[in-house]
């Protein structure tokens, strides 16, 4: 039931709309027109006091709230009936703004301003609502300010994107980020009730009830998708953030990006005003520079290049935000010049896309011609927008698809046909890339002394190129030119084929020149064009960057896996020409371009989230690869490098899976007797193998087992809420589905739980307590050897400092040498008689790496033997995962002789480096044993010396 109109609602006749108003909403839109149809009474009592001719204030808009969320005495409602009744409110104002907007009765500021006043009003209401709940439970939070007087803390809410702007569109989400004074608790007091609580946990639960009254999709629908990744650290952090630690990563961790995201940043509702002029004094000096800020260009131009990239990727001409021309592209021009001029001009710093716009037209920034084509295109693409997302009340920027869509979509927008609106489509945006194209750019030019790439040197060229390559290049060549899909390409392709190739043939030869192996290159280069023609954006990328595709060549020729993964993902080209394998980012800033790159992703965008984790991976291995080609890198940070790539996937992975699953669920209860928040989820991963002994290649699985601290049989806080075990298990499910799913874009990894308790036959997460048992009371020796190289790698600290205090405790049994001795030796000699290289290869001489004596097993149970038997006596040994550090350790407590060490380390890293090779070669780990004897012997002879005991080497 909708609730009554309020009592100032005069008895007069219901409102009729005229036959030609209702099909205009019907053409408009079928989630509105259904509104109608259904609901005709209330729609008619709501249009009568709200006519469509009319526009709505603030006042109007709060008194609304305040009337559908009170319960039938005229108080304030219990929480479900405020969740049906804002959930009512919204549906009603929707079919309104979507008719008045079909009719044109009302203007793109007027209805994106009233759709923020509404949000404003709504994250206002909920705020009060929540905060008087928790206040009745904990007391009030509290904090000693600087005068040494307790004062009661507040929680700001910051309002970022379309919605900080005012210019909200029909069915955005509304970006937000929660700041509180300090720390500090509440004045809870048990003999009035309250129990005392710490401030963050305060402000974390006053938090979720806001995002739970907004947010969760109920039978009555929802009122705003919330969205809180652009809050310092994103997903799996506090949902909420004191001021000092604001100020603190502004300063020390704010990147580039995230001042174009504050730019925007606005406070809603009230607040008081010294609390006010802290947080802008933070953002304004984070945001704006006093001098013209040249140090942005380069993050610009990062940016820039992102952008271009997922245009790239997506070649998805029917969304009208992220295609090329579309409205992103505008803001991104409108705030780059804000970003670089504002601190010089304080008129500037204004929020609202339009308003800035022209503020950057009357400075001189940008041209009377471009400033009137641009605002043309925002209103148009915002109208169109609007259009789009009124027809099923989905946020969606895609063109339809469906015909009869199609021409109602025309129809709407006063076009005569379909084919009518997309040319003027086309030619906003048209008017719009060409600004945006100026914006920061930075076209690589040939090398100066460089002549031969000018046109009438390429028949040269061509036939230099023949005189190098052996006949069957020639020939493979000849059937690239002539070959139907050549034939067959669009003229534009074709023109971009002709401009690249200059650019390849004198690649060619360059490599010629210095390495002589253009022939091992060709083919390989052959199976990227053929990749890439159809996808001609990268054509134009390999001519507009000459000195990379010089570069690039290298690569193909030592590398068939880097060559087939370009020709299998060809988007991760960009990375070669834009040389990004120079620099290896630290696990910091692996972190940051993920998330921004997830930033893109609307949080119900499953498929396109599967996708970023996919290039992102892909992308950054590929450069690491490229790296090790050039052989730039030690062993040990090529594998520290794609580790932490994992770790930063894995990370990422969780934090939307439990995003995820909580907004399915409601958040699971902690152990504490408290629902768990993003930051102390309950959950964590524990990487085993490779992992787990940070020495990852480019093809390893990933060994995880998953941990918890919750209460298992604790029911979840949502409206349909399950047991904290089904929470558990859905959520691993959910983040196996992420990693491991194949998709046209491969999956992220391979995932292996057979290390977890039980093995296959166990569960897929337990809790911690679980995890000791087993360790202690059924585990096999083995998985106390697979434990030395395991490593918590993400998830709440509480869950990964116990599991660090399991993991050292069982690694400190008591274990006579004898023992372990006979257990390590007894598991070796299993493994090299199932994974050892067979009688017929070690007659032809052959080697295996890994599995035989003498090879990287051997070292590892070493390292595992030295664990195992010594950490009672010396703890410090159970501190480390991986062999490197152990041998280094073992030896700092002269456990065995230094020498010995450093040998097993050089011989350790020397095999780790041959198989980065080899996989880089796509070739076997079974070797020429003539080529190993002396590193094989040296391994050999210690294992005897140390274990006392031969390998099997027959």
């Amino acid at each position: 039931m909708l609730p009554a109109m309020p009592s100032r609602v005069n008895n007069g006749t219901d409102y009729q709309p005229t036959v030609e108003q209702l099909q205009v909403l019907e053409i408009a839109s079928e989630f509105a027109y259904q509104i109608w149809e259904s609901r005709t009474v209330s729609c008619q009592t709501f249009l009568r006091s709200y006519p469509l001719n009319s526009t709505l204030t603030r006042q109007q808009i709060d008194d609304l709230i305040q009337d559908y969320t009170l319960d039938e005495n005229y108080q304030l409602a219990d929480e479900a009936k405020v969740m049906s009744g804002l959930r009512h409110l919204r549906t009603l104002l929707m079919m309104r703004w979507i008719w008045q907007d079909a009719l044109q009765t009302i203007s793109l500021e007027q209805l994106t301003d009233e759709l923020s006043e509404f949000a404003d009003g709504c994250i206002s209401f909920a705020k009060d609502y929540t905060y008087q709940h928790l206040a009745a439970k904990y007391g009030e939070p509290t904090f000693i300010n600087a005068q040494g007087n307790v004062q009661i803390d507040d929680m700001a809410i910051m309002a970022m994107g379309k919605l900080g702007a005012e210019e909200l569109n029909l069915s955005s989400d509304i970006d937000l980020i929660f700041v509180h004074q300090a720390r500090g608790e509440t004045n809870g007091n048990k003999a009035k009730g309250t129990r005392s609580v710490d401030n963050k946990r305060f402000m974390n639960r006053l938090g979720q009830g806001i995002i739970k009254l907004l947010d969760n999709k109920t039978a009555d629908g929802f009122v705003f998708r919330v969205d809180m990744r652009l809050r310092p650290w994103g997903d799996g952090s506090d949902l909420a953030i004191h001021l000092s630690a604001l100020q603190k990563y502004f300063t020390m961790h704010g990147r580039a990006w995230e001042r174009f995201a504050w730019l925007k940043a606005r406070v809603v509702g009230q607040i008081d005003q010294p609390f006010y002029d802290e947080i802008q004094a933070l953002i304004k000096p984070f945001v704006f520079r006093y001098y013209v800020d040249y140090s942005a260009f380069s993050a610009l131009r990062e940016m820039k290049s992102l952008i271009q990239n997922q245009v790239a990727q997506r070649e998805d001409l029917d969304n009208i935000k992220l295609g090329a021309g579309g409205i992103r592209d505008i803001e991104f021009i409108v705030q780059a010049f804000q970003l670089i001029y504002g601190g010089r001009h304080p008129q500037l710093q204004i929020k609202p896309c339009l308003q800035a716009m022209q503020v950057l037209c009357e400075l001189g920034y940008l041209e009377h011609s471009t400033y009137e084509q641009l605002q043309a295109a925002y209103r148009f693409l915002r109208r169109l927008e609007h259009a789009i997302q009124a027809i099923n009340d989905q946020q969606t920027q895609r063109l339809p698809h469906d015909e009869q869509w199609q021409d109602n979509l025309a129809v709407t927008l006063n076009f005569e046909s379909w084919s009518a609106l997309l040319d003027q489509l086309n030619r906003h945006r048209e008017s719009v890339n060409v600004p945006f194209e100026r914006m920061v750019t930075e076209r690589q030019v040939p090398d100066n002394e460089d002549t031969d790439l000018e046109p009438e040197h390429l028949e040269e060229q061509i036939a230099r190129l023949n005189e190098v390559l052996t006949e069957e290049n020639r020939e493979l060549l000849q059937n690239f030119w002539q070959s139907k899909m050549v034939a067959n390409l669009s003229e534009e392709a074709r023109e971009r084929l002709d401009d690249a190739y200059p650019v390849i043939v004198h690649a060619l030869l360059a490599h010629q020149e210095q390495q002589q192996l253009a022939n091992a290159a060709l083919p390989r280069l052959v199976s990227l064009l053929e990749a890439i023609c159809r996808r001609s954006i990268y054509l134009v990328m390999i001519a507009e960057n000459p000195n990379a595709t010089i570069e690039l060549i290298p690569m193909l020729s030592a590398s068939p896996w880097i060559a087939k993964e370009l020709a299998q993902y060809p988007v991760l080209l960009d990375t070669f020409l834009q040389q990004r394998y120079r620099h290896l980012p630290e696990k910091l800033e692996l972190r940051d371009i993920l998330r921004q790159q997830l930033l893109r992703v609307e949080p119900n965008d499953e498929e396109e989230l599967l996708t970023v984790l996919r290039l992102f991976k892909k992308n950054q291995v590929l450069a690491v690869a490229a790296s090790d080609v050039l052989a730039e890198r030690p062993i040990m940070k090529v594998s520290d490098s794609l580790t932490y790539i994992a770790e930063v996937v894995l990370e990422a992975a969780l934090e939307r899976a439990f995003a995820e699953i909580v907004n399915r669920y409601g958040y699971p209860i902690g152990q504490d007797g408290d629902p768990v928040t993003e930051a102390d989820c309950g959950f964590a991963i524990i990487g085993y193998g490779k992992l787990g002994g940070l020495e990852l290649s480019y093809s390893s699985d990933l060994d995880l087992v998953f941990l918890h601290k919750i209460k298992e049989q604790g029911m979840t806080t949502g409206e349909k809420s399950v047991s904290g075990m089904k929470f558990a298990a859905r959520l691993v499910q959910k983040l196996m589905n992420y990693l491991n799913t194949q998709t046209r874009d491969g999956r992220a990894y391979e995932i292996d739980m057979r290390l977890r308790p039980s093995g296959n036959a166990g569960m897929m997460v337990v809790s911690c307590h679980a995890f000791e048992t087993y360790q202690i009371d059924k585990a096999w020796s083995w998985e106390h050897q697979a434990l030395v190289r395991a490593r918590a790698i993400c998830g709440d600290k509480r869950v990964t400092a116990r599991f660090c205090d399991i993991r050292r405790d069982v690694l400190s049994l008591p274990r006579t040498l004898d023992q372990v001795r006979s257990e390590v030796t007894s598991m070796r000699i299993k493994m090299q008689k199932h994974l050892g290289t067979k009688q017929w290869q070690r007659e032809a001489a052959k080697f295996h790496l890994k599995q035989d004596a003498g090879g990287i097993v051997d070292i590892e149970f070493l390292a595992q033997f030295a664990v195992l038997a010594y950490s009672h006596e010396y703890p410090s040994l159970a501190k480390w995962s991986d062999n490197v550090r152990i041998f280094a350790e073992v030896a700092l407590l002269g456990i065995w002789d230094d020498q010995v060490c450093q040998d097993l380390t050089d011989a350790y890293l020397r095999i780790r480096a041959a198989t980065h090779q080899l996989a880089l070669s796509e070739q076997s780990l079974l070797v020429d044993e003539s080529l190993w004897q002396e590193t094989r012997a040296l391994v050999q002879s210690q294992w005897q010396h140390l274990m006392g005991v031969e390998t099997d080497d027959e």
